[in-house]
């Protein structure tokens, strides 16, 4: 199960949201400086999101990504914004490893079709949900999709993207502990490789994580924010705790 360590980028510096709520913000200042921390902990690939881009479909922090993937000698994995086929190319030719579509992977699934075709094992799909997977939600999750997270699988079931990154929200920055049923699920409703997200907050979730499974399925991956910065877990524990899924 690979660790991706997050940074969330809005307005040029690395923060974390609660639940995806704007008004509920905590700053950790320079990414740069956090990406090299990740690294030097152990960090085989990053996780970057760019928050303001995410809501508006605006590069707002384009070249900071980019920075952020020139600064690091692992794999940057990016979402937020990424809404044309020319947001994936800049982002892929500039030294990102892998993108993320989310919001453009609901209302333009042909993009994501295309994107994948054009880009093998370089394009993964987030989707984001609410409710128990009862609807994914779009625009830095301040709209609904009208979709709901199973529908939305079974729509993807035949396009060869590299990982679906699967977000419960209500668990996402509250560190309460991860979506575990609703991730079990999921790995019986996709064929796909699925990264998890939300709710992590030490070794024991990590662990839980891992040992999840439907015949033969096992999480990929697992994205992990708020309980690094703020120093509930290490990135030598999280590395630890994630290769015992191996």
């Amino acid at each position: 199960m690979d660790l991706f360590p997050a940074i969330d980028l809005r307005n040029g510096a690395a923060v974390r949201l609660l639940q995806g709520d704007f008004d509920r913000q905590s700053n950790y200042g320079d990414p740069v400086e956090l990406a090299h921390r990740y690294v030097e902990g152990g960090a085989r690939w990053i996780h970057v999101v760019d928050l303001d881009a995410a809501r508006t479909g605006r590069a707002a922090n384009r070249e900071l990504v980019l920075a952020i993937a020139k600064a690091v000698d692992v794999p940057v994995q990016t979402g937020g914004g990424v809404r044309t086929a020319l947001d994936a190319q800049e982002l892929l030719d500039g030294g990102v490893e892998r993108v993320v579509l989310g919001t453009a992977a609901v209302s333009e699934p042909e993009l994501v079709v295309s994107l994948a075709a054009s880009f093998p094992g370089r394009v993964a799909v987030g989707l984001d949900h609410r409710g128990g997977g009862a609807e994914v939600a779009v625009s830095g999750w301040e709209r609904g999709g009208g979709i709901s997270l199973a529908s939305a699988l079974e729509r993807l079931a035949d396009v060869p993207i590299a990982a679906v990154v699967i977000t419960s929200i209500e668990t996402d920055g509250a560190l309460g502990g991860p979506d575990l049923a609703g991730l079990s699920l999921a790995l019986t409703l996709t064929g796909h490789r699925v990264v998890a997200s939300g709710g992590v907050r030490s070794a024991g979730d990590l662990i839980a994580l891992g040992a999840l499974g439907a015949p033969g399925r096992r999480l990929a991956g697992v994205i992990v924010g708020k309980a690094l910065v703020d120093g509930l877990l290490t990135m030598q524990e999280a590395v630890s705790a994630c290769a015992t899924s191996a």
